[in-house]
């Protein structure tokens, strides 16, 4: 997810980014949860998602390159994992759906 895909993140989905910067303020409201492949326990995304109440991972290093758009995942954050339970359908452009 890139800063042009903030407005494709839909009210409880999860938000899955390279990192966050102020711009992602309104999808990370938006998320039920909240999934970064750079960061640490100070990072933007750490700090505004536990303002928000949302369960947040960071520090990844694959979120992006592993889970896509329709794909059906759980994120546990007490334990720090992230589960993908089902990967969505392909549309024939190759993106999931």
């Amino acid at each position: 997810m890139g800063k042009r895909d903030i407005k494709k993140v839909g009210d409880g989905e999860v938000m899955v980014a390279p990192m966050t910067t102020p711009d992602y303020i309104p999808a990370m409201a938006m998320a039920a949860a909240i999934v970064t492949d750079e960061g640490g326990i100070t990072c933007h995304a750490a700090i505004n998602a536990r303002e928000m109440n949302k369960p947040c991972i960071v520090g990844t290093e694959i979120a992006t390159s592993t889970l896509h758009n329709g794909d059906l995942v759980e994120v546990d954050a007490n334990k720090g994992i992230v589960t993908k339970i089902r990967a969505g359908k392909r549309s024939t452009s190759g993106r999931r759906t």
